[in-house]
């Protein structure tokens, strides 16, 4: 018999790029709701993930990574993204990696100074260390900088201490009544989780400098009794960007498209038949309005 008592707010997971905010949540979830490649700045939006157990619903949103190099109108807005979510947060995981700490990691710290709410220093990829006896000093060298509520070493990767974590959350959390339905796992549609699929896959693929240059949007997207049927526009910024993602004799879009189509297959349940064009719009990272309309807006 569940509690009358309903617990019920929102986690904000922040940190610098590249750090495991999104395998975290994934971790949490059981499930992909938020793409993750080894490169930094995969994750543009506030992604929601929404784990509800028995009386307790915890509301998580994974952002992108703070971060101070920022070139384009684009990367103002993903650090806009990342701070704004401390404002809506009961609770704040700070996540960094064992060992390491950078200016962006000072500069996520600066922000999370000017809230109130509690905040959990997570310390990822805990299991790549060799020497665990520099864990200690560099924990309590971390620790001087904040008042953290709790200190708590995992693996996003491992599921070390992900349970820990957890319950640490929940004795947080107020009492609420639920935000969500309890089936409910994000609030992002079917079409964005598809959009983000083709961009991780196309991310993966391509070379260091594309990635950040390149937004997916879904034209068409529909679903019939055994089938969905998707035709997606990889949007880059120049015509040589668009060379590569294509590929000799069209092979590297090919390849983009049969490994989307998997992950999608697996999403929707269903066959997937799946297009994908490449299209140039010159200087979409800098143009405000632009990013609203393929980024912002989905």
């Amino acid at each position: 018999m569940k509690s009358e008592v309903h617990k019920s707010g929102y986690i904000a997971i922040v940190g610098r790029p590249n750090v495991g905010k999104s395998t975290l949540l994934n971790n949490i979830l059981g499930q992909k709701v938020s793409i993750t490649t080894h490169k930094p700045q995969t994750t543009r939006h506030k992604i929601l993930g929404i784990k509800t157990n028995n009386n307790v619903q915890a509301i998580y949103l994974d952002t992108p990574g703070i971060h101070s190099n920022c070139k384009s109108v684009l990367n103002s807005y993903m650090n806009k993204a990342a701070t704004e979510s401390l404002l809506d947060a009961n609770i704040v995981i700070f996540i960094i990696e064992a060992l390491k700490w950078f200016a962006d990691d000072e500069l996520a710290l600066k922000n999370i100074n000017k809230i109130t709410c509690p905040v959990i220093l997570v310390i990822n990829k805990v299991d790549t260390i060799k020497n665990k006896n520099a864990l200690l000093p560099f924990l309590e060298k971390i620790s001087a900088k904040f008042k953290f509520h709790t200190l708590i070493p995992i693996s996003a990767k491992t599921s070390l201490n992900i349970d820990k974590l957890e319950n640490i959350v929940e004795s947080l959390l107020p009492e609420n009544p639920f935000y969500f339905s309890e089936e409910q796992i994000t609030d992002k549609n079917e079409r964005f989780l598809v959009s983000e699929i083709i961009r991780e896959k196309s991310i993966l693929l391509l070379e260091q400098e594309i990635p950040y240059n390149l937004s997916v949007i879904i034209e068409e997207f529909s679903e019939k009794k055994r089938a969905v049927y998707i035709r997606a526009l990889i949007y880059v910024e120049r015509n040589s960007q668009k060379i590569i993602i294509v590929g000799k004799n069209g092979d590297n879009l090919k390849d983009i498209a049969t490994k989307a189509r998997i992950d999608i297959e697996k999403l929707l349940n269903k066959k997937v038949f799946l297009e994908i064009w490449v299209k140039v719009k010159s200087g979409w990272t800098e143009n405000a309005n632009v990013i609203q309309e393929l980024e912002y807006k989905k």
